[in-house]
């Protein structure tokens, strides 16, 4: 038997990478259903100012076929995550390290704890991000544009 019945996850998942499926795979390993909420390109511009490269359906098709996953969906604010945990009576929220400690969180891991739902940190996989995916996307198009 797993630690954990229900999970939550969340993120962008634009360029889908290994970064991505080892969340997902760490995840699923710890909860018997994983949720993942899926950011919407409204939500993503909103909050990182830029819009995804993979349209969010589908980002969420993606993440749907994986076999890690049980039920995918969109999320559209941050604070939504307390709307998923309060509708599927979620027990464990994961998320990357990079999240601990930031004004966002913070106020939303009171939420978590106040509704009895424990957090568990990923660490991420070292190097590898869809931003630095762009970055390399980009100065590839320059060096051939150029060329």
């Amino acid at each position: 038997m797993k630690k954990y019945r229900i999970g939550l996850t969340t993120g962008v998942f634009d360029l889908f990478h290994i970064g991505h499926l080892n969340i997902l795979k760490n995840a699923k390993s710890q909860c018997d259903i994983l949720i993942v909420g899926v950011s919407t390109d409204e939500f993503v511009q909103a909050y990182k100012q830029k819009t995804p490269v993979i349209p969010f359906e589908d980002r969420k098709q993606i993440v749907e076929a994986l076999q890690y996953v049980d039920l995918v969906i969109p999320q559209t604010s941050h604070e939504s995550k307390l709307q998923m945990i309060d509708n599927h009576n979620v027990d464990v929220m994961f998320h990357g390290n990079d999240w601990k400690g930031s004004p966002t969180f913070n106020k939303l891991e009171a939420e978590f704890k106040r509704r009895n739902v424990d957090i568990v940190y990923f660490d991420y996989t070292a190097g590898v991000s869809s931003t630095k995916l762009v970055e390399t996307i980009q100065q590839e198009t320059v060096l051939v544009v150029s060329a």
